[in-house]
């Protein structure tokens, strides 16, 4: 199995560790691009900016293809077990080491977890305390929403 996450600076993970909440929202890549322009202006400024980490996806769908059921009970076992390796959470979750992987390389290339390498071992690491999904209904994205059974 090859990994084409890239590492994070040791400075990026003790900046995400100081973060204890990661703000999952839905924005139209039009948002998106308006929040990073009004950042800019803001940095240009002098002004502080909202520095909370948030992750956006552009669709509802593109969410809830993310962060299944399954796959938020594999942030919160490894929350809680810490395991130290990616066949140990396999272990914890009762799932298939290769399932596991594809879904630890994703969350991995989205930022919801990191690795730390100890060796051969590949140690992921949950730094939020609290996942928080806000979904504004009158935004672009609302009107194609639909719901979940």
């Amino acid at each position: 199995m090859t990994d084409t996450t890239p590492p994070l600076h040791p400075m990026e993970r003790e900046q995400l560790r100081a973060e204890s909440t990661l703000v999952v929202t839905v924005k139209s890549s039009g948002e998106l691009h308006d929040d990073v322009t009004d950042g800019v202006e803001t940095l240009e400024r002098g002004d502080a900016v909202d520095s909370t980490p948030t992750l956006s996806f552009t669709s509802y769908d593109d969410l809830m293809e993310t962060l299944t059921p399954r796959v938020l009970e594999l942030i919160k076992a490894i929350r809680r077990a810490e395991p130290a390796s990616i066949n140990e959470t396999a272990r914890v979750v009762d799932r298939d080491v290769k399932n596991v992987y594809e879904e630890l390389s994703q969350l991995a290339q989205l930022g919801i977890i990191f690795f730390e390498e100890n060796g051969q071992s590949k140690r992921p690491i949950v730094w939020f305390d609290e996942l928080v999904i806000t979904l504004a209904f009158d935004s672009e994205t609302g009107d194609r929403a639909t719901a979940a059974p």
